[in-house]
């Protein structure tokens, strides 16, 4: 694995979780760990479980220990070390947004695409495919449960960034992260809308702020933001901190597809993660919220006198759940990279592609490179 921060913590939490409560074809092996910082790349894989350690992520590369190469680190990383490990016959797991533009993102899915065709496979971890409740709303809307998509009304809402002093990080610098909360988190509510229709988001128009422009340099990192000095240096800001956008989705019928609102921000007090969608078709309307993510809400037109009910999404029916706890113990954030890792194994071991594969996750990117592009237009329609 390259990288051990917070992606690096919650992805070798599941690689060690995975085979403990789910059976799987291979056993995942912890064999080393990657980062610049010597000292800190040791205390990681002391804390994790990782067996050895590397400066250098070309050296997992030549290493004949290892099979699979799993990306945790900044975007700016992502299209070499995938395109490396690929040719040299490893799978890969790359965290979201694959990469930083689609040009990158267009190589990589080209290099895994001849990988795959020698049974050397590539997912891109948009987790929240993984999470029992949208995983239950995408078997409902395959089922017909809604009947045809109308609207598609995704919010991802988080407010680590409303301090002004917060420090100045990695992911506030476009040269290292893509963007800002669009590709952050907004890739997420994209990728999942896509994923749960069925279809692809086919054109947008697009406004994105940054309400701080500059930021204390250093301070105390606290989870994702923290704490900076009031009188010390600042830095340029060089990514959005809000992005919202309007969207319609290729149809499956003549009348053409759902129409969408998205919104992404980093600035809504409150909101710790609430990573919303809602559908609403001609026969149903499911609602989610992952700040309660063990449950979601289904309204059936049949039964408009009932209005919306909760789900529990906690039976052994349900996506994943069979093999966790009994029926109501409610599962976390880091199941779903569980279920990733499981997915992933299971994919290899039967010689089939990963989903999402690269070619989704490009579709994601030309998403967030239309956004932008719209954004940069005052607003104008840009087709993706």
């Amino acid at each position: 694995m390259v990288g051990y921060s917070f992606m690096g913590a919650v992805h070798s939490h599941a690689w060690r979780t995975a085979p403990r409560f789910f059976d799987l074809p291979f056993a995942p092996e912890l064999t080393a760990l990657a980062g610049r910082n010597a000292a800190g790349v040791q205390v990681a894989a002391d804390k994790f479980g990782w067996d050895s350690v590397e400066t250098d992520w070309r050296r997992l590369i030549e290493r004949d220990d290892i099979d699979l190469i799993d990306i945790c680190s900044p975007g700016d990383t992502h299209a070499e070390i995938a395109i490396a490990a690929l040719e040299a016959g490893k799978h890969v797991l790359c965290e979201k947004p694959l990469a930083n533009s689609v040009a990158e993102a267009e190589k990589m899915t080209a290099v895994a695409s001849s990988a795959a065709e020698r049974g050397v496979y590539s997912m891109c971890g948009f987790t929240y495919r993984r999470t029992p409740a949208l995983a239950l709303a995408k078997r409902m809307v395959d089922d017909g449960r809604l009947g045809e998509l109308r609207h598609v009304r995704a919010q991802y809402l988080q407010d680590w960034l409303s301090d002004a002093d917060a420090p100045l990080t990695w992911r506030l610098d476009k040269s290292k992260s893509g963007s800002g909360s669009l590709g952050d988190i907004g890739a997420h509510s994209i990728d999942a809308a896509q994923w749960i229709t069925g279809s692809s988001i086919t054109g947008v128009s697009a406004l994105m702020e940054t309400f701080v422009k500059e930021r204390p340099i250093g301070g105390d990192f606290i989870g994702l933001g923290g704490h900076g000095g009031t009188d010390g240096p600042r830095g340029p800001v060089t990514v959005d901190d809000a992005a919202i956008f309007t969207a319609r989705f290729g149809g499956k019928t003549s009348d053409g597809g759902p129409i969408g609102v998205f919104e992404a921000t980093r600035f809504a007090l409150g909101r710790k993660n609430a990573m919303r969608l809602e559908l609403n078709g001609t026969l149903g309307s499911l609602a989610f919220d992952f700040e309660d993510m063990n449950s979601l809400s289904f309204y059936d037109a049949a039964h408009e006198d009932a209005g919306f009910r909760r789900i529990i999404v906690t039976e052994p029916s349900h996506p994943y759940v069979g093999n966790w706890w009994p029926t109501g113990h409610g599962l976390g954030y880091e199941h779903g990279f569980t279920h990733q890792v499981v997915d992933l194994v299971n994919a290899i071991s039967a010689g089939e592609q990963p989903a999402p594969s690269f070619s989704d996750a490009l579709q994601v990117q030309k998403v967030l490179a239309a956004v932008e592009a719209s954004a940069e237009a005052e607003s104008r329609w840009q087709k993706v």
